[in-house]
């Protein structure tokens, strides 16, 4: 399900060709970033243009992702029936306790996030 996924949403030219972490057959490194963000800094010096950088830390990011949100983003790109589904399906109802000093915390449902570690976390982080 990930390759065809990853496949549509490469075929529909859907993400940002800045986008460069998390993406297969892109560098995975900030350096090509750096590298991209000094070579229009460089062209807009030369053309005697200004130039401004908005850095920003997405601490935690992937628990941020709004789950409704997201599904709508994949109806809005194509995704119907049973595709569609499947993502309600491994989004919804998911559950988190933490076991920390010998002691396990209650269950506490999630509404926000992608489950890091996962295949798809990172894809639908960025969508």
């Amino acid at each position: 399900m990930y390759e065809r996924l990853y496949n549509y949403i490469g075929k529909m030219n859907i993400f940002n060709p800045n986008q460069f972490g998390f993406r297969a057959c892109r560098p995975i490194s900030i350096s090509m970033a750096l590298l991209d963000l000094q070579d229009k800094i460089s062209q807009a010096i030369d053309e005697r243009q200004h130039s401004i950088g908005i850095c920003l830390d997405l601490a935690k990011a992937f628990d941020t992702v709004n789950h409704p949100i997201l599904i709508k983003k994949l109806e809005l790109i194509g995704f119907r029936g049973l595709p569609l589904f499947g993502f309600k399906s491994y989004l919804e109802n998911r559950r988190q306790q933490i076991f920390c000093n010998g002691s396990l915390s209650l269950l506490k449902s999630l509404q926000y996030g992608v489950p890091q570690g996962s295949v798809f976390g990172p894809l639908l982080f960025l969508l």
